[in-house]
């Protein structure tokens, strides 16, 4: 069986939820366990996440609004090019105060194509990808394009010029951004792609190619209020001893600019780790290898007058 490329890993999605009214002489907090349940398939999953480890997917809101992927009984039409290990097909979901409600794809709710949502912003937009329904000529996958739930609609955000595109983040102004395949071939994809995966904004209705440190490959992981995006990008073509892939770097694009927020000293930064994570004020946290490359630590970088500081914690 052959997955694609940032496929849903099994699991049935459970809500812990606040259990009311709580006795005030009550030493502990009590919590009552939901199962969010499915589309008549065996598993869900709360957004997984299409950045993989680089983009820990916001999935619920501070209104108890969990988004995700939940798989139906129908049989993924692509098998065994699939969505998720049972080759069925999923679909993106949306769950509230009891009530999950299947967020169709490209082709619409009844339809046997797949989707997921990966991102559910303040507004209740959703952000997440949608098969097409064609299959990628140059990866032989089927094609897959980013989306945004928006007010009861799916809009197809499109691509960078191939059948592949993924949302990984949105803002409440509405920004998406994520990466694209872009039918330039690449012999030295850290995404593993045939074909050049570049970081992208999406506004009002365009989609915009945020470039690289230098190198072909870049993703966009996360976007904040002022539009400033985060994300990882490699700085050259050039394999270098220690990964095998070229050097990785983890960026802050801003105002039409991508800035290289540099390494503790070893060749791959906010790539190894947990995490790519953007806030309001401009500071991005991740991690990095060391010059031994031997360990990884935390580190975080926040702008002072346009200059990049980094901290390190152990």
């Amino acid at each position: 069986m052959k997955y694609m490329p940032f496929s849903l890993t099994t699991f049935m999605v459970l809500f812990a939820t606040l259990a009311l009214p709580v006795p005030l002489s009550a030493q502990h907090t009590k919590y009552k366990l939901l199962d969010l349940g499915t589309f008549g398939g065996p598993a869900s999953l709360i957004a997984p996440s299409s950045g993989g480890p680089q983009n820990p997917a916001r999935a619920l809101t501070s209104r108890g609004v969990v988004v995700g992927q939940a798989e139906t009984a129908t049989p993924d039409p692509f098998s065994p090019n699939c969505f998720n290990p049972y080759c069925l097909a999923g679909h993106a979901f949306r769950w509230q105060d009891g009530v999950l409600i299947d967020l169709g794809t490209l082709e619409g709710v009844n339809s046997n194509l797949s989707s997921v949502a990966n991102w559910i912003n303040d507004r209740g937009w959703i952000a997440g990808a949608s098969y097409s329904g064609g299959i990628d000529p140059v990866t032989g996958f089927p094609a897959r394009h980013a989306v945004l739930w928006k007010n009861g609609e799916i809009v197809d955000l499109g691509t960078l010029g191939e059948d592949f595109s993924e949302a990984n983040a949105l803002n409440n102004r509405g920004q998406v951004v994520g990466l694209s395949l872009n039918a330039i071939p690449d012999p030295v994809s850290f995404f593993d792609q045939p074909t050049e995966s570049r970081a992208f904004l999406w506004q009002n209705g365009v989609m915009q190619d945020l470039g690289t440190l230098g190198g072909l490959d870049a993703g966009a992981f996360a976007v904040n209020e002022s539009g400033q995006v985060a994300g990882i990008s490699t700085t050259n073509t050039t394999r270098n001893d220690t990964t095998g892939i070229p050097t990785i770097r983890p960026f802050l694009w801003q105002r039409g600019g991508m800035m290289d927020l540099g390494t503790l000293g070893g060749t791959a930064s906010g790539f190894d780790g947990p995490a790519i994570l953007l806030n309001n004020r401009g500071q991005v946290a991740g991690t990095s290898t060391l010059t031994d490359g031997g360990f990884e630590h935390a580190d975080s970088c926040e702008l002072k007058s346009g200059i990049g500081r980094r901290r390190e914690y152990q």
